[in-house]
């Protein structure tokens, strides 16, 4: 689900991916407006499933960090209000959520917009931020390798 979700820099909130024009793709607001809006080849686009969240020993996906809050907060909005919160406050939330999250290279931004887009997805229903059909590839791979011999 999270492959179809944007986050389009110097344009707040977040966009679902509707088509894909020449030079462009075409964007929905994720929120009630369902407003559409073009995004040009300049505009610096990546999609929430391309971004990982630093830890100690390696890179965990933000899927992963998302289903981690929506586990802590029983799949509603956040309890923090991050707007308000102090920097302790926040790092004290997301020590709760990834334990082991790099305290160095995790900044108070970053901590922002991550309880900013899960608040976003969660008041839009979008609640299933881990993929359930990876269980099966490796069964067709194995398939795959075992015909190339």
């Amino acid at each position: 689900m999270l492959k179809t979700i944007l986050s389009i820099a110097g344009k707040p909130g977040l966009y679902k991916l509707i088509s894909q024009g020449k030079n462009m793709l075409i964007v929905e607001t994720v929120d009630a407006a369902k407003k559409r809006v073009p995004a040009y080849a300049h505009d610096k686009v990546i999609s929430l499933a391309d971004i990982a969240m630093y830890t100690d020993a390696e890179e965990v996906p933000l899927s992963e960090v998302l289903e981690a809050v929506r586990k802590k907060e029983n799949g509603a909005v956040a309890s923090i209000n991050y707007k308000k919160a102090s920097a302790e406050e926040l790092h004290a939330y997301f020590a709760e959520i990834l334990p082991t999250y790099d305290r160095d290279r995790v900044h108070n931004g970053d901590i922002k917009k991550l309880i900013s887009w899960y608040n976003i997805l969660v008041s839009n229903g979008l609640t299933e931020f881990v993929e359930s059909a990876p269980a099966e590839e490796p069964a067709v791979e194995a398939k795959e390798e075992s015909a190339a011999e």
